[in-house]
């Protein structure tokens, strides 16, 4: 009998990422993290969550700038190896994620399904 042992892969945050964090950050005049969770429902299946929040116990913290991204256990696995972002483009800015577990995603950008 053999056990295969699955290693999820967390998810990177770029430098830009953690910048637009930290100039969010600055303007409030507090620290808080970003929370990247992923959530049943949107139009694909799932779909994304973020928003500021404070750190729990149970949660992936990836620090980078002197900032934090959090994310929850449950989240985790669908977002293995993903790449959270922040773009500047002409419909606006926003944190962005990508996500080699989606299989395929709808264009409002925050929706997906596996």
């Amino acid at each position: 009998m053999s056990m295969s042992l699955t290693l999820t892969v967390p998810p990177k945050v770029t430098e830009r990422a953690f910048a637009r964090l930290a100039e969010i950050n600055e303007a409030a005049g507090e620290a808080r993290a970003l929370r990247v969770a992923v959530e049943g429902g949107g139009c694909s299946g799932f779909q994304y969550e973020i928003k500021l929040d404070d750190p729990t116990s149970d949660d992936l913290v990836l620090e980078g700038l002197g900032q934090k991204v959090v994310v929850d256990s449950v989240s985790l696995p669908f977002l293995a190896d993903a790449v959270i972002d922040f773009t500047e483009e002409l419909i606006g800015a926003r944190f962005t994620i990508q996500n080699p577990n989606a299989t395929s995603s709808c264009g409002c950008g925050t929706s997906f399904s596996m």
